[in-house]
């Protein structure tokens, strides 16, 4: 007898309307934010988050044991807490900046002559997720999808963790659009000139302090051993920005923040740093966190409050910290050369003659249709 046969468990397709021409999309995603500052809503955005198994890489059975006989239980109040004293009338910070850049990459694109391009903003935890906005764009008819994380620096335990979500919300799709996916731009002119910016508009107001402290999101150093790039990309942002702004090496110091576990994470750290600065007798520090496009926890609680009353109780007197890329007009403009360099190819800039043949062979394509008894 022959094996029997096995039906994949793909989704229902939405209703196709023939001579509907293809969109092309880009979607911006960001790692994630709870809906309130809430203990529940931090639990729940906690338990997504901490489930992954691109960001905590230990035994399944002992990391869910730690995760929810201890963490969530102890650590969602104390972060819900600290998500208060972030938390402003239009949200998350981090959901509100991303939501915006997104609106003015599209406004951006529009400039520069892009027809029609579709951008949404997508959580990688949280909401919107990924799921929601892809299938949304797949009912607006786009067949064309970049999608382009918030993470200048790849890490598997970020940019990865998104590839894995888009590849299993795919798995289920039968119609499958075309995908660009966008690894990294750690190096790109246009995002090291935005950063120039920040720090140098900061600098023009505010004055300059005796050493620049650059910032990044910790991860374990097991992973920077088992090779993920992203300790080396940091350096390598954190240099062409020293070059762009003419700091010699004794001007400024890469740092790694965020710190969670017992484990040895990419050294040196932030709060240590800043510490050791003071005591030896300086009196400011200025500080950017290059890895961060939208301000968030990690940099408005976690470095411009935590890190500062360190800096300060060690000795310190002045502790500036340089807000993120977030709208700053060079930023967009940044993000645009970096959408558009995923987008060549794609039928996203026509003349009016080209949009014309465009739109007659979707007609011819949909009388056709009709004629074949669709």
């Amino acid at each position: 007898m022959p094996p029997p046969v096995s039906h994949m468990p793909f989704r229902k397709e939405p209703a196709h309307t023939h001579g509907t021409p293809a969109r092309s999309a880009i979607v911006l995603v960001n790692l994630g934010t709870p809906d309130a500052p809430t203990r529940s809503a931090v639990k729940r955005y906690l338990k997504e988050f901490l489930s992954d198994p691109r960001v905590v890489e230990i035994p399944r059975l002992v990391w869910w044991c730690i995760l929810n006989l201890i963490i969530l239980p102890f650590r969602s109040g104390a972060s819900a807490k600290k998500y208060q004293t972030i938390w402003t009338r239009e949200g998350s910070p981090l959901k509100v900046h991303t939501q915006k850049q997104a609106n003015l990459l599209a406004d951006a694109l529009e400039e520069r002559g892009h027809e029609g391009v579709q951008v949404r903003m997508a959580m990688r935890y949280g909401s919107p997720s990924l799921p929601e906005v892809l299938d949304a764009l797949k009912q607006e008819q786009c067949d064309r999808i970049a999608v382009l994380p918030a993470y200048p620096q790849y890490s598997g335990t970020t940019t990865g963790s998104i590839w894995d979500a888009v590849f299993a919300h795919y798995k289920e799709i039968r119609n499958v659009p075309e995908l660009r996916l966008v690894k990294h731009y750690h190096d790109h002119d246009g995002y090291i000139d935005a950063l120039h910016d920040v720090v140098q508009a900061h600098w023009d107001a505010h004055g300059r302090g005796q050493m620049l402290v650059m910032s990044f999101h910790g991860v374990p150093k097991r992973t920077l051993m088992l090779g993920d790039p992203y300790y080396c990309e940091c350096q390598k942002t954190a240099r062409l920005l020293a070059s762009r702004l003419r700091l010699a090496p004794s001007e400024y110091v890469v740092t790694f923040q965020s710190r969670f576990g017992k484990a040895e994470w990419l050294q040196p750290y932030t709060a240590p740093t800043v510490q050791a600065l003071a005591r030896e007798g300086l009196q400011r520090v200025d500080v950017i966190c290059p890895g961060f496009t939208s301000d968030c926890l990690e940099t408005l609680e976690e470095i411009s409050m935590e890190v500062k009353h360190d800096f300060e109780r060690a000795g310190g007197k002045e502790f500036h910290y340089i807000p993120c890329l977030n709208e700053s007009p060079t930023w967009i403009v940044g993000l645009a050369e970096i959408a558009e360099q995923h987008l060549i190819g794609w039928p996203t800039m026509m003349s009016p003659s080209q949009r014309d043949a465009e739109r007659r062979d979707a007609e011819l394509g949909r009388e056709n249709a009709v004629r074949l008894g669709a």
